[in-house]
């Protein structure tokens, strides 16, 4: 896996496009250099989620782009995905990697520096750690971690370390300074007014960031 791939990682979700085809606005987030996708849609049929994963499929193939499947192995096995995006009420990493092999890539969403340690151990390549900030999507999880605790998993982690969580141009300097080696979003991209514009100054500031941190 090369973590360049997802120095920004796209997580999807319909409901906050304000209206627009999703698959358009991720097209416009490749172009402006997304090249990580999780299609994460809890609330579609299987049928729906395999329709909308096909098509995201060809799209972000199209830009050389990764794309992800939140939970469903089956969906990312049938559409030729390049992994899955696994959690605490999906199937287990270790199961998932049995199934799978070591051809496909698992991401894993760790709220806890003692899940990742898990995780890891049994075969995640790489861990989304969330809520570094406030965020809807995520207050199910509780309080927001902080940088403090996302620089001790991404320190204690031999794996690579994603951001996640109410991150966006006004903190992402600070989320980088944990140490991560990427930054997903949700609302930053999806809901912005001008996707592709919002991707490329998200990307710009990352690239800042590595070249005078």
């Amino acid at each position: 896996m090369q973590m360049t791939d997802y120095s920004l990682y796209l997580i999807t979700d319909r409901h906050q496009t304000g209206g627009r085809e999703l698959t358009e606005v991720v097209r416009q987030s490749l172009e402006g250099g997304v090249r990580a996708v999780q299609l994460r849609e809890k609330d579609l049929s299987g049928a729906e989620l395999y329709r909308l994963a096909l098509e995201l499929r060809a799209l972000t193939r199209s830009y050389g782009a990764r794309l992800m499947i939140n939970d469903r192995l089956d969906i990312a096995l049938a559409v030729e995905a390049d992994g899955v995006h696994l959690g605490v009420n999906s199937l287990p990493v270790a199961a998932a990697r049995r199934l799978l092999g070591r051809q496909m890539i698992i991401g894993y969403s760790a709220h806890a520096l003692d899940e990742a340690l898990c995780a890891q151990a049994d075969g995640a390549d790489f861990i989304t750690f969330s809520p570094v900030y406030h965020t809807p999507s995520k207050a199910a999880y509780g309080e927001p971690c902080g940088v403090k605790k996302l620089a001790d998993a991404a320190c204690a982690l031999e794996i690579p370390v994603i951001a996640l969580g109410g991150i966006g141009e006004a903190n992402i300097s600070e989320a980088l300074s944990a140490s991560v080696q990427g930054i997903a979003v949700i609302s930053a991209i999806l809901a912005a007014a001008d996707p592709r514009a919002a991707a490329v100054s998200l990307l710009k500031k990352i690239e800042e960031y590595v070249t005078h941190p």
